[in-house]
């Protein structure tokens, strides 16, 4: 690695057009994977975060998702209908409702990712060697490193 951080190589450079170029339209071929059914992309997107957060408020959601609060209250009264998230008072604020997935929920953001995830597996093992794949986890590892610096 070269001494100075302010220089990138041209190498570096074309390796970060790429990673971008490919992982946009990854994401947007894992989004057209998500199984068929009775969920908008919003919705979707509410259940990974609930997830991978917790409990929040409609007023959270709406910021942490950028769209305005009466857009999320519609989205999660969607959720709430279809049994996959229910409402509780806010132990710290009892005027305030905390928006949790239901078990329901769970399994379905579970179902939905082991969807993507087994596309994604079958694309792969289509298309790559036994050494491709083992340079894809390389790859994927530096990744990492690189999102978590």
């Amino acid at each position: 690695m070269s001494e100075r951080h302010d220089e990138i190589s041209e190498t570096a450079a074309q390796a970060a057009g790429e990673v971008w170029v490919v992982i946009s339209r990854l994401v947007r071929r894992l989004r057209e994977t998500a199984p068929a059914g009775d969920m908008s992309a919003a919705q979707a997107s509410v259940l990974v975060r609930l997830s991978k957060s917790g409990p929040a408020s409609a007023s959270e959601l709406a910021a942490a998702e950028r769209v305005r609060p009466q857009s999320m209250a519609k989205t999660v009264a969607g959720l709430e209908e279809a049994g996959y998230v229910e409402r509780h008072p806010d132990p710290e604020d009892g005027r305030r409702q905390l928006v949790t997935l239901t078990d329901l929920g769970r399994e379905r953001r579970l179902d939905d990712r082991r969807a993507r995830q087994a596309w994604l597996a079958r694309a792969l093992q289509e298309r790559a060697t036994e050494e491709q794949l083992k340079d894809v986890i390389a790859a994927m590892a530096l990744l990492d490193e690189v999102a978590q610096s």
